[in-house]
């Protein structure tokens, strides 16, 4: 599966030929692949220029969705690390566990992002210490692409504004909370960091 970003929305032209759902459109990505879609398709998912669709192996589209992850560690005065997790407090996610984070902004690279996401979701400035792997996971409406960063709190106080609840979370205590599906993903990754 690959993640591409739309660079440019044609009409398609080809006279009496139309896609079964519609009108045709294609959608010019950053390779320079053209693929056809019906405009009922891009309306109904929200398709726009800058935005990402997943091709499938099938070769079947999906909407795609960027987004940034931070996995803020910490150390406790015994010396014993603890990864920081929060709990979702909105949408078709609510009460889900994850990684705090979000979507990459128009111009942004990830690690700008996180960083970003994390001053306006927690009140906290961190720092980016690596970049860990990156979560490809299909949702029944879109497909996730989730770069996670290991990262370390420079100032702040982690202040939940969006989310409902949080806690650091030994390397025990991991598998402790309900990890939404994507985050769950990478829990492996995250305890070789203990």
């Amino acid at each position: 599966m690959s993640v591409y970003k739309i660079v440019d929305i044609l009409e398609a032209d080809y006279g009496c030929e139309e896609h079964p759902d519609g009108p045709n459109a294609i959608l010019v990505l950053e390779d320079g692949t053209r693929k056809e879609v019906s405009e009922k398709w891009i309306a109904d998912k929200g398709i726009k220029e800058g935005k990402y669709i997943s091709i499938r192996e099938d070769g079947s589209l999906m909407k795609a969705v960027r987004v940034v992850a931070a996995i803020i560690e910490t150390e406790d005065k015994s010396g014993e690390k603890r990864i920081f997790a929060t709990q979702r407090g909105y949408g078709e996610f609510k009460d889900g566990w994850e990684f705090p984070g979000g979507k990459i902004e128009k111009g942004e690279k990830p690690e700008e992002a996180i960083v970003r996401e994390i001053r306006e979701e927690l009140d906290t400035v961190i720092r980016v210490e690596r970049y860990i792997d990156t979560i490809e996971y299909d949702y029944p409406e879109f497909h996730l692409s989730m770069d996670c960063f290991l990262c370390g709190i420079v100032e702040g106080n982690l202040v939940l504004k969006e989310h409902e609840a949080a806690k650091w979370l030994t390397k025990d205590a991991i598998d402790s909370v309900d990890w939404l599906p994507a985050d769950i993903t990478i829990i492996d990754k995250v305890r070789e960091l203990f």
